[in-house]
């Protein structure tokens, strides 16, 4: 089975070898020794004690809110849920540092409030070493058990008959010089005693913050691992539209196009972000559209307590240490000779959050709206894991199925024609704007390929890399 899912195609090893080969085709500035790469979870500020009527969201967030019915029937799920794909037999992979140590009573009560089946099986490894004592008052394991939670919720959300084993890693992420080589030897950990077929990654940091392109692609062994294994790595594109993060401390922006790291590796899917607009039922008002809410005051003071605007958008465009990979040669037009993120899309915006139940201490335990890539990315994982199902095995890179399935207009992929991840933010004192890029009909560097009906996607993509 692993060799199908390896072989997308007839090409399929030499396009592998030409990915690799051509890596250092555009070279990476050397800029700043480190910066750290940060759970990209956005959590708004006030809890409740039970998921938020349509009214408190309102007042509480200036937001839809939205339970995980309404997200099922948005993509199409329930057409597949009746024939028995529910991502039975398949297992995701969620990788964070840290963890949370309440995270498997806060799924149980997630599933109880919301009428899901517990996971046929929700294990824990630490396979790079063990995790510290959870500590409330370090502000970051505090955020690494939030993005935990929207992970393991959400992915089980989409996937409710899917395995789930979390692995956590003992060292906050920073960029290489700690805590990243754990990841890459707890995915290894993974890949190597075939644990799982999708792994899902919520963390991201600028490529251009890394000492030099070399030190980046010295980190780079899973991914390899993963395509030779047949398992599919996802990666968000990040939630500061075209900017990111400049510094170890997160505090600076850069005033330039950026783009982020894992989800520009050609060997990674790299998700991004929409804003979908629903009724109760979870059907579509209007057509979702770029995720962008860098110039709501309300969502910026629900989210950052003040008015902005602040870079909060899902991250794209193009890499500066991947040339273009050859399943983006129909798209050279968009991306030229570079590697173009992100692939696909999913829900991410902070004007339609999701329910997040949280216990860990440093904060009130409660009902919490969640957003951004860190929300799109386990989406889209559950969205793998029924396909691996419908498919019989693991379906390894996805990207050539992907583009494959654009260029023959597959109705499963759903085109994102409105909205942009340009951003505006004040810095030292200065107003900066960094242009991003805008939804246009086809493939394009703030939706991808758009976004999925699942229904139909799910059998299309199956069916994608089986006839490779």
């Amino acid at each position: 089975m692993r060799d199908r899912a390896r072989d997308l195609c007839a090409a399929g090893a030499l396009a592998t070898a030409l990915i690799v080969g051509s890596l250092l085709a555009v070279s990476a500035p050397a800029l700043a020794a480190t910066v750290d790469i940060k759970p990209g979870v956005i959590k708004v500020i006030a809890p409740t004690t039970a998921p938020p009527t349509p009214a408190q969201c309102a007042a509480i967030y200036a937001a839809r809110c939205y339970q995980p019915a309404q997200i099922q029937t948005a993509y199409g799920e329930q057409p597949l849920f009746a024939e028995g794909i529910t991502g039975a037999g398949q297992t995701i992979v969620i990788v964070d540092s840290f963890g949370s140590p309440t995270i498997q009573a806060d799924l149980a009560t997630f599933d109880q409030q919301f009428g899901l089946p517990a996971p046929p099986s929700f294990r824990i490894i630490q396979p790079a070493g063990a995790v510290p004592p959870y500590d409330p008052t370090n502000s970051d394991m505090v955020g690494w058990a939030g993005e935990t939670t929207l992970d393991v919720e959400w992915s089980h959300t989409i996937a409710p008959g899917a395995n789930i084993l979390l692995v956590e890693t003992p060292v906050s992420e920073d960029e290489g010089t700690s805590g990243f080589p754990q990841i890459v030897e707890a995915e290894n950990y993974v890949i190597d005693h075939h644990l799982g077929g999708v792994i899902s990654q919520s963390f991201s940091a600028a490529e251009d913050t890394f000492p030099t392109a070399q030190s980046l692609l010295d980190l780079r062994s899973a991914y390899l691992n993963a395509d030779h294994e047949g398992v599919t790595v996802l990666a968000a594109s990040g939630d500061s539209g075209a900017t990111d993060y400049s510094n170890a401390a997160a505090t600076l922006f850069a005033t330039h196009p950026v783009t982020s790291w894992p989800d520009s590796d050609p060997l990674v899917t790299g998700v991004g972000g929409t804003q979908l607009l629903l009724n109760p039922d979870g059907d579509r008002i209007v057509p979702d559209r770029v995720w962008n809410n860098t110039y709501s005051p309300a969502i910026n003071e629900a989210t950052f307590g003040d008015a902005g605007p602040n870079p909060l958008a899902g991250g794209g465009g193009k890499s500066v240490i991947f040339s273009r990979p050859w399943y983006q040669d129909g798209v050279a037009d968009v991306v030229g000779d570079q590697r173009g993120v992100p692939d696909i899309s999913m829900s991410g915006s902070c004007s339609g959050l999701v329910d997040t139940y949280q216990s860990f201490g440093g904060q009130t335990p409660g009902w919490y709206g969640a957003c951004g890539t860190s929300e799109a990315t386990p989406l889209f994982a559950g969205i793998v894991a029924l396909a691996d199902q419908q498919a019989g095995h693991s379906l390894g890179l996805i990207n050539p199925a992907l583009y494959a399935l654009s260029a023959e207009h597959a109705p499963g992929l759903v085109d994102i024609t409105a909205g942009n991840n340009t951003v505006s933010f004040t810095q030292n004192n200065l107003f900066y704007t960094v242009p991003g890029f805008t939804a246009s009909p086809g493939y394009d560097l703030a939706s991808g390929l758009g976004t999925v009906d699942a229904s139909l996607f799910v059998p299309e993509l199956a069916r994608a890399v089986g006839a490779g």
